[in-house]
């Protein structure tokens, strides 16, 4: 990663609210003459006949007796090694203390049980131990960097950006154009600029309201989920002559999200934040953030990283925004701004912050998008 000047940290900063073993070693060895006679001038007798044996028999049969101990030895230690494993891996009952336990907690799976009675009669000692290890295993899934949201343009082939109005899902296709791409004239086969409004990438006439919602219907019912989570929103809205229907929206919001689409877990997350079609529930509005941000949701990530500056888990608060950083939520960055500011973070963070911006930044910026960001306010897609 190469390392961004001085100069355009501060920029960001200000921009947003300033703030041989050798050949010849000798290691041959004397032999002991003087021993090895007197090995030679001994005399053996069996014990027995008392008749003389032979030195070398002798000798021989010494050293067989040498290597069949040795090997008795090694296989002593093998036999106790075994056994060794063996008992250790023997599940034993958390409550009883019994072993073969083959039940597991049902939550944590750090402890066995031999039954569900043995499991029920434990529950109260292992809670806060359960709770604990649940917890942590959550924070690990949480706070894992997940894979960008969003893919590049079909067109450009440049990243598509965060922001909304940089982006446009097309009904006809079913493709996300970034901005400059539905900006730039689309010209035909002779080279000449289109007059008409045609899709930048399938070349089909652009909609009007009633064929748009024909069109959109068609994706919903081939399981595209942008359309479906689109479609929601028209609902939840009231947008494109379709009635204000919380309880249409919802539905089609969780038919998203149920199909992995992290923005409809977003969507229901809002809905529960603001008691807009819902009864009001910050507990699952947290949830369903969460259940977005670890699908790359960046306005999730961002939620939640509000949801903790609130409660004073400042360090938790910098971890959200810093990953919704990385994806270019802008209102994230400017959190970390204000941790800063408030001595909440230190100023390595902030400026790694800045930094990782930055990168998003130099991935997403064309020219074309800038001329159409300059004709349109609602082509912007960088702030």
């Amino acid at each position: 990663m190469e390392s961004m000047s001085s100069t355009t940290v501060d920029n960001i900063s200000s921009g947003i609210g300033r703030v041989d073993i050798s050949n010849d070693v000798d290691v041959s060895t004397r032999d002991d003459v003087s021993g090895h006679e007197e090995d030679m001038n001994s005399e053996k007798k069996c014990t027995s006949c008392e008749q003389k044996l032979d030195h070398k028999t002798d000798r021989i049969g010494a050293d067989a007796s040498r290597s069949s101990a040795d090997m008795v030895s090694k296989e002593a230690d093998s036999d106790v090694s075994t056994e060794k494993i063996s008992v250790t891996d023997v599940e034993i009952c958390a409550n009883c203390g019994k072993e073969g336990a083959n039940n597991s907690c049902n939550k944590c799976k750090m402890v066995k049980y031999c039954n569900a009675a043995c499991k029920k009669k434990h529950r109260t000692k292992h809670k806060k131990a359960c709770e604990r290890r649940v917890a942590e295993l959550r924070d690990i899934e949480l706070f894992k960097q997940p894979p960008p949201s969003e893919e590049d343009c079909p067109i450009c082939f440049v990243r598509l950006p965060t922001m909304g109005t940089g982006l446009r899902y097309k009904s006809c296709c079913g493709k996300v154009i970034c901005s400059g791409c539905i900006h730039a004239p689309v010209y035909d086969n002779q080279g000449n600029a289109r007059k008409d409004k045609i899709c930048a990438f399938c070349r089909v006439p652009s909609s009007v309201t009633d064929e748009e919602i024909k069109r959109l219907q068609k994706r919903v019912d081939a399981g595209d989920v942008e359309a479906i989570r689109n479609l929601g929103s028209y609902y939840f809205d009231g947008m494109l002559g379709l009635p204000q229907d919380y309880v249409k929206a919802l539905e089609l919001y969780h038919r998203a999200a149920e199909l992995g689409y992290d923005e409809a877990y977003n969507s229901i997350g809002n809905a529960y934040m603001y008691g807009e079609g819902v009864k009001k529930d910050e507990k699952k509005a947290r949830h369903y953030f969460e259940l977005a941000a670890m699908r790359g949701s960046p306005n999730a990530r961002h939620n939640l990283g509000i949801f903790e500056d609130k409660r004073g888990n400042m360090e938790r608060a910098l971890k959200h925004h810093m990953i919704a950083v990385t994806f270019g939520h802008h209102n994230s960055l400017k959190q970390i701004q204000k941790l800063y500011s408030k001595g909440h973070t230190t100023k390595d963070d902030y400026t790694k912050a800045l930094r990782v911006y930055q990168e998003y930044l130099n991935e997403v910026k064309s020219s074309q998008r800038d001329k159409a960001a300059a004709a349109r306010e609602d082509y912007k897609y960088i702030q």
